[in-house]
């Protein structure tokens, strides 16, 4: 019973490179984890629900109503775990109405050698993992597509 369950869970990892941005500039945006609508390209807010802000426990509420003729959709996101000096962090979906069950993510930012030259530092890579129960009307593909979605967008404001 228990390979069943584990079998039926989606697993995925996406990463984008970003020139001109140093790990420094990047995790201090991505750590920032009750702004993620100033870069989430689908996203009109995010706020504070509980908790103290950088610190693990720390519940935010994010909500979009940007697709025409839908209900706002939004998730209540728990901060599990924030790793300032290995740039790295990991939340779950606690509710939703978007379709996910279990679902949990960890972002780390990277930074990176070109070779040999580290561009003045700036260029890094971020990558974006996941393990999730199956999301009601979505494909495994689907939510990986929509993390590549969201790395173009930022590759876009980063530049």
């Amino acid at each position: 019973m228990e390979q069943e369950t584990a079998a039926s869970k989606w697993e995925g990892k996406q990463a984008v490179q970003v020139n001109g941005v140093t790990v420094e500039q990047a995790w201090s945006v991505v750590s920032d984890f009750c702004n993620v609508h100033e870069w989430f390209p689908t996203l009109d807010t995010c706020h504070r629900v509980e908790g103290t802000d950088g610190q693990t426990g720390l519940v935010r509420y994010c909500a979009s109503n940007k697709i025409k003729d839908e209900e706002t959709k939004w998730t209540k996101e728990h901060l599990v775990e924030i790793d300032p000096v290995g740039r790295c962090l990991s939340y779950e979906v606690l509710e939703n109405n978007v379709g996910f069950g279990s679902y949990v993510a960890t972002v780390k930012v990277l930074p990176v050698v070109d070779g040999g030259d580290e561009s003045d530092g700036k260029i890094c890579r971020i990558e974006w993992s996941f393990v999730s129960d199956p999301v009601d009307g979505w494909t495994k593909e689907n939510l990986e597509s929509y993390v590549v979605f969201v790395f173009n967008i930022w590759r876009i404001k980063w530049k």
